[in-house]
């Protein structure tokens, strides 16, 4: 044999042995990781997930072997263990080598366990699909039957069921003739269809209720306070691979009890990760999905990852810093690989825009083109963080959550600036952003002598203002919760009602300047549940009753809600940064944060808000970190393996320019001034303080509006009215011709129209005509008589690019 053919058969060994180390399994899993069975009734199922080095799990329960220590304790069929006697014992399951062991407990196996109709019946509504938006939980329900959506009330229910049409809706003479069950089970006509058969356990629990005359429970039935999804991740590899997934409930009594058969399933993904009603997830297209469990008001997810077989693909080197670890980790995952870094020219460009809502000037070019350091990066970001327009943009930023803008008889122009420049100023002096926020939303007095009370009056409602407080300082969306319970969410109406409660005594009266109000403490108000008319009393969101005696609601609230108890704020703080800097959010959008719209990447995420709490809320510096990462440094340009990706950050993503730093770096290219209302000529529009102050160009660029609290109102998709614009409207030549940079610098500075040609692509586009460009342009020039109205058109021509209207 050759040499060649040596050394080629021996890369195929050791790739064939490099092959087998990566399929190899290297532990087991059994969840959940102990069972505590009580009464006849209970039982337990369980799931064995293997994991092997190349990070790809196998879903291995019915590989495994199965044993009990006490058979006379418990009872093993297949894979889910039933009570024999009181006791204690174990289960171990082995597999491929390894071992495991479950310990077991079990209480009052000998006795049977009443039916609930609030612990059973009410899930088998939920699981059945009865009390669903598009069945009888509609507001009008269907077909004469109303139930709550999603079982919000319950005991509205439990009426429903058993006093309307009694002798036909329940039969408790006969249970199997109640028309609740015939309908379930099809064998008369139903709008809904048949919902399981004769002989599930279903039926059999709707019958035992009826058997025993359908009682009401005798007392509140411990709540199930959390529920819990096994296996909590996944990697599948290839079509058609499995994983059952199987969901656990505990309760404030302290039990514990398999749902999994009363749980409803869902995907995020059909696409790669569809999940059948009995929690088994099936891997189609490569991706990822969060398949999710619901059981009463609560909604649990695990991540799965699904790869196709035989992937050409190898782990590149991880380098930068703590956010490149976790992007990379999540790339791995998913056997994407990431794009190369940007160029110099673009980098200077694309943090410029995104820290400043500038562009680099061309003294700013030279001196970061010329010099030659390895840190010359991190070192531009820490320049262009000390600048003013960096608080000016994110004063610009808070003021569209936070709705900043004059209204008739309510808020004032004055009001709305002192407002705006308050903001601008506590940013630009590093105050921190949790201390900005308790001052805001603990704000008593004038709305002219204390500005950030006029966060009371934008918004005066009480429901309305807990709803925007959730939303703008915790990405919560509480709304659906004020006439339902949450359909995607933990949120009930109690909850909604009881954190509305922080806001039910904020007073306002008129001051001396019949422009200015005083916001104070009335220290009398409530707040009224919608179903039964309860007086609710303040509850944190998520969290517990506090001790108010004496003090300000809105500053227990605001103390609560900046602390690290609050698992909420810190994270809507460092996904909306992060938003900023990448064009899409952690979890995107970044105002939507529930169990249903997971984060992309929660490590990253718990990462990026763990820096900020130990940043005590400098936000500076988490900026810094996320411009110095090589996931922002990134190419614009996909490769093979990542062109799909939109959400991992595998590459940078083309961003539109939003509409005032638009209009502002369009004025700053042409050297041209704006005219604001109530602010100086040459003002820029990221400074514009009043909401109700726009423009032609600002409207039509997307400007947000500032009527709602919804990140979603500041919009930079393209349009066909932006284009006409850019082609048509006075944004672009007239500013040119306002500018008269051209004839400058062709009559006083003496520039050749080479020369010329360099100036508007450095000062525009942060860097130099390519060869081909210059060659073309030249042409151009040198056919046309009018040298400057030839340079005045590329200058034209230049600023409707794309290349200059996005950041990238």
């Amino acid at each position: 044999m050759t040499a060649s053919g040596m050394i080629a058969l021996a890369m195929t060994v050791g790739m064939a042995a490099l092959a087998v180390a990566e399929s190899e399994i290297v532990k087991i899993d059994v969840y959940p990781e102990s069972a505590e069975l009580l009464t006849s009734r209970d039982q337990q199922n369980f799931v064995v997930r293997a994991t092997r080095a190349d990070d790809v799990t196998i879903d291995v329960t019915s590989e495994a072997k199965w044993s009990v220590g006490d058979e006379k304790i418990v009872k093993l069929q297949g894979t889910t263990l039933l009570p024999a006697a009181d006791g204690e014992t174990k289960l171990t399951i082995e597999y491929s080598g390894f071992k495991s062991e479950v310990p077991v407990k079990v209480e009052q196996a000998g006795a049977e366990r009443a039916v609930s109709f609030k612990q059973d019946v009410m899930p088998v509504f939920m699981r059945s699909g009865c009390n669903t938006g598009s069945c009888h939980g509609a507001a009008r329900g269907k077909d004469g039957f109303r139930l709550s959506l999603f079982g919000f009330d319950p005991n509205g229910d439990y009426d429903r069921v058993t006093r309307e049409l009694a002798a036909r809706r329940i039969n408790l003479a006969v249970p199997e003739a109640s028309l609740l069950m015939e309908k379930a089970i099809g064998s008369v006509p139903h709008t809904g269809g048949k919902l399981f058969d004769q002989d599930s356990e279903y039926y059999s629990t709707l019958l035992r209720w009826l058997e025993t005359g359908a009682q009401r429970d005798a007392s509140e039935p411990p709540l199930c306070e959390k529920i819990e999804i096994y296996p909590p991740k996944a990697v599948l590899e290839g079509e058609g691979a499995k994983q059952q997934f199987i969901v656990k409930g505990f309760y404030a009594d302290g039990t514990t009890r398999d749902i999994t058969d009363l749980a409803v399933f869902l995907t995020s993904n059909d696409n790669s990760v569809p999940v059948g009603k009995d929690g088994m997830a099936v891997a189609a297209n490569r991706g990822e999905a969060f398949v999710m469990a619901r059981f009463d008001t609560h909604t649990v997810g695990s991540q799965v990852i699904v790869l196709p077989k035989d992937l050409n693909y190898e782990k590149p080197a991880i380098e930068g810093n703590y956010i490149d670890k976790l992007v990379g980790a999540k790339l791995h995952k998913l056997r994407i690989t990431p794009s190369g870094l940007c160029t110099d020219e673009e980098y200077l460009r694309r943090v410029t825009i995104d820290i400043t809502g500038q562009l680099p000037s061309e003294e700013e070019y030279a001196e970061f083109m010329a010099d030659q350091s390895a840190d010359k990066r991190v070192k531009l970001v820490d320049r262009l963080l000390e600048r003013k327009e960096f608080a000016e943009i994110w004063a610009m930023k808070w003021a569209q959550l936070l709705m900043i803008k004059s209204e008739n008889n309510r808020v004032s122009y004055k009001s709305a600036f002192l407002y705006n420049s308050w903001l601008q100023e506590k940013i630009a002096n590093g105050v921190p952003l949790d201390e900005m926020v308790r001052e805001m939303l603990g704000a008593t007095g004038g709305t002219f002598s204390n500005p950030p009370t006029n966060f009371y009056e934008i918004e005066r409602d009480t429901l309305k203002t807990a709803e925007n407080v959730a939303q703008v300082f915790m990405g919560i969306r509480t709304q659906c919760a004020q006439c339902h319970n949450h359909p995607f969410d933990r949120w009930t109406m109690d909850d909604y009602y009881s954190f509305a409660a922080f806001f039910a005594q904020v007073g306002r009266k008129n001051a001396e300047d019949e422009r200015e109000r005083i916001i104070y403490d009335r220290r009398g108000g409530d707040v009224r549940h919608l179903v039964d008319n309860r007086v609710m009393a303040p509850k944190f969101l998520g969290g517990e009753q506090p001790d108010l005696k004496g003090r300000d609601r809105r500053e227990v609230l605001a103390d609560w809600l900046t602390s690290p108890e609050n698992p909420f704020f810190a994270t809507n703080t460092a996904n909306r940064i992060w938003d900023h800097f990448f064009g899409v959010g952690v979890i995107d959008p970044v105002d939507d944060i529930r169990v249903s719209n997971p984060a992309s990447n929660p490590e990253l995420l718990e990462a990026l808000s763990a820096k900020l709490i130990e940043y005590k809320y400098d936000f500076k510096k988490l900026v810094r970190d996320i411009c110095a990462s090589h996931a922002y440094q990134r190419s614009t340009l996909p490769n093979e393996l990542n062109k799909t990706d939109t959400k991992n950050f595998a590459y940078s993503q083309v961003r539109r320019i939003p509409a005032e730093q638009l209009l502002d770096c369009i004025s700053q290219s042409t050297e041209t001034k704006d005219k604001f209302k109530g602010l100086p000529l040459g003002a820029r529009a990221v400074q514009i303080a009043d909401g109700k102050t726009s423009t032609y160009f600002l409207t039509t660029f997307g400007r947000a509006e500032r009527a709602t609290v919804c990140a979603c109102e500041a919009k930079t998709s393209p349009t066909l009215s932006q284009a006409l614009h850019m082609l048509n409207g006075d944004a672009t030549q007239g500013k040119i011709s306002q500018g008269k940079l051209v004839s400058t610098w062709l009559k006083e500075d003496k520039l050749t129209p080479d020369q010329v040609m360099e100036q508007i692509y450095v000062r525009c586009l942060s860097r130099k005509p390519t060869e081909e460009e210059k060659t073309r342009l030249l042409a151009v020039i040198d056919q046309d008589e009018n040298k400057q109205q030839a340079l005045e058109d590329i200058f034209w021509a230049v600023l409707n690019s794309r290349e200059f209207l996005f950041n990238h």
